[in-house]
């Protein structure tokens, strides 16, 4: 079996489900996306409507869906008086889509108390439109970073709350990475979702500032994956997947999800993965 086997066979164990794994048996058939193609899904959203209507009804599909989201779900739950101060909320959260959760910022900019802001964000928690993945912990070592990331798992949605006019200005612009690596954690915990299974997934940082986008964690191993806008990976993976050495766990071979055009060994145990799998 070759590498890019290995790596494929060990991470459907982890994410049997998962559509990009799927995808990627039958790679050859499929035509490569280019760049502007994954941007555009990111932009527009994966809700059916939209697929089926295209960028023409985008805008007033979000802003029907946030009064709709406001004046029924949250109203009932949270009975609060100011909608506009939870819309600013809901656009600063999306503003903050892959980046370590910091609740004392968050309600500074929202103007509101810490306790407000943890009550709001753990509505959206609850009713699906943001994921906090968890640090990986181990009694191994105590430098790791404690702070979950938080992600907006609409990324049209987020796009729509972040004031993103199309496609190109996003690709090109400060949240390109954030969006990207949003959309791929969303659609793999969507993938253990929609079949019912738990998502057993959390990323790695050290106060050394040495981090891992995303570990699958299936028994006693750890799949680690990096997420990158370029079509040219480093195969300096290995060596940033050598970190996770020292939890004391088994760790699986990895992949790197990334604009290539098909699946390339990097290294022993480390493959490149079109992130348009998805």
């Amino acid at each position: 079996m070759s590498s890019c086997a290995k790596v494929f066979t060990l991470i459907r164990r982890a994410l049997p489900t998962a559509p990009w794994i799927t995808a990627a048996r039958a790679a050859s058939t499929h035509a490569p996306k280019p760049l502007m193609a994954v941007f555009h899904q990111i932009w527009l959203g994966s809700f059916p409507r939209l697929i089926e209507q295209g960028a023409k009804t985008r805008d007033l599909f979000y802003r029907s869906y946030i009064q709709t989201y406001l004046q029924r779900d949250v109203q009932e739950v949270l009975k609060f008086s100011d909608q506009l101060a939870f819309h600013r909320f809901l656009a600063a959260v999306a503003a903050r889509t892959g980046q370590l959760l910091n609740y004392a910022n968050l309600a500074r900019d929202v103007e509101v108390d810490h306790k407000t802001a943890k009550a709001w964000l753990a509505v959206l928690e609850t009713s699906g439109l943001v994921f906090l993945l968890q640090p990986y912990h181990s009694n191994a070592t105590k430098r790791m970073v404690k702070t979950p990331k938080l992600y907006f798992l609409g990324t049209g949605l987020a796009a729509y709350l972040t004031k993103w006019p199309d496609a190109a200005s996003l690709e090109v612009g400060s949240m390109s990475g954030a969006m990207l690596e949003t959309w791929v954690v969303s659609e793999i915990v969507k993938s253990y979702w929609h079949n019912g299974l738990e998502a057993n997934l959390f990323f790695y940082r050290d106060i050394d500032q040495q981090q891992v986008d995303l570990l699958i964690e299936s028994g006693d191993t750890l799949y680690p994956v990096e997420i990158k806008k370029t079509a040219s990976p480093s195969q300096s993976a290995r060596r940033q997947f050598a970190v996770l050495d020292k939890l004391g766990k088994t760790v699986g071979p990895g992949a790197v999800l990334c604009m290539v055009e098909r699946d390339i060994p990097l290294s022993e145990g480390v493959t490149a993965v079109p992130v348009w799998y998805q």
